[in-house]
């Protein structure tokens, strides 16, 4: 549960799309997981917490998507999915997405990473890469707007199998790491000077308007990175671009991170390429 006696000035919602198992890997493997595993983050500030209920609504009655207790991305048709982002990206957020292409870590197992992270080193290692961004805009916002850090609660949706634990003991490692110098891969860090493990909580989907916004930020990159797949398209993802987050305006490894890096490693289809190029990468 989160600890309500803790103030904060950001709340981050998380959801994923795709799988994270590494075994068998489509298109390697034909009945293998998914090719790609994708992170969204809806990044708000607390005083707009209670209004995503109503932005659900709102959404949910202009796409004439109100069968069922919860906004689902999946079960939207293509006109209507489209309309969501378009929607989504006109309400105070900003968006985060990490889309990692499995294809070369198919049967890889990190000793060194599972020992940190436990078995889900590889869910652990892709939301490691979605909080660095998010906490670095949430310390810089804080700074800019008050001249100190203000912290941020994080809210994932709540899936089997995972263990949450084991992510916020990663975290943990990670501060240790960063306050000794001796991260590993430390491009980036997190920004530990916002976060508060009181402030994390894991909640169902269908319970947090929050969390189907950021099922819809999830969701839409899946289908734009996922080219091979029977519901490929672009254009949703494409329509959130007013919102997503930006280092020097740029989207590209800031509100959109592809993984493996650098981006020629992934070994991308022209049609798999077409929503990275669009947000700033180069191939």
């Amino acid at each position: 549960m989160t600890d309500e006696y803790e103030p904060y000035e950001y709340v981050l919602y998380v959801d994923e799309a795709g799988d994270d198992g590494l075994k068998r890997v489509k298109p390697i493997d034909k009945n293998g997981g998914s090719e790609w595993l994708c992170i969204g983050g809806l990044l708000i500030r607390a005083k707009f917490e209670h209004q995503t209920v109503e932005w659900v609504k709102d959404m949910r009655a202009d796409i004439n998507a109100v069968q069922g207790p919860a906004l689902h991305y999946r079960d939207l048709s293509p006109t209507k999915r489209a309309r969501a982002c378009e929607l989504l990206a006109r309400y105070p957020c900003r968006l985060f997405a990490v889309a990692s292409n499995k294809k070369n870590m198919r049967g890889y197992n990190n000793s060194r990473a599972a020992k940190r992270g436990g078995k889900q080193w590889y869910y652990n290692y892709c939301v490691r890469l979605l909080m660095e961004r998010v906490t670095d805009f949430c310390l810089l916002d804080s700074i800019e707007r008050f001249g100190s850090p203000r912290y941020v609660r994080v809210v994932f949706s709540l899936r089997g199998g995972h263990s949450y634990g084991q992510t916020k003991a990663y975290w943990q490692l990670l501060k240790a790491q960063a306050a000794g110098g001796s991260t590993f891969l430390n491009k980036r860090e997190i920004a530990h000077q916002v976060l508060r493990f009181g402030l994390v909580e894991y909640v169902p989907h269908y319970s947090v308007a929050g969390l189907q916004l950021a099922d819809v930020v999830a969701s839409s990159i899946y289908q734009a990175a996922d080219a091979l797949g029977p519901k490929w398209a672009v254009e949703p993802a494409k329509a959130l671009e007013p919102r997503m987050g930006r280092e020097a305006n740029v989207v590209a490894d800031y509100g959109l991170v592809l993984q493996p890096s650098p981006p020629w490693k992934a070994n991308l289809t022209d049609d798999q390429k077409s929503i990275f190029s669009h947000y700033g990468y180069k191939f």
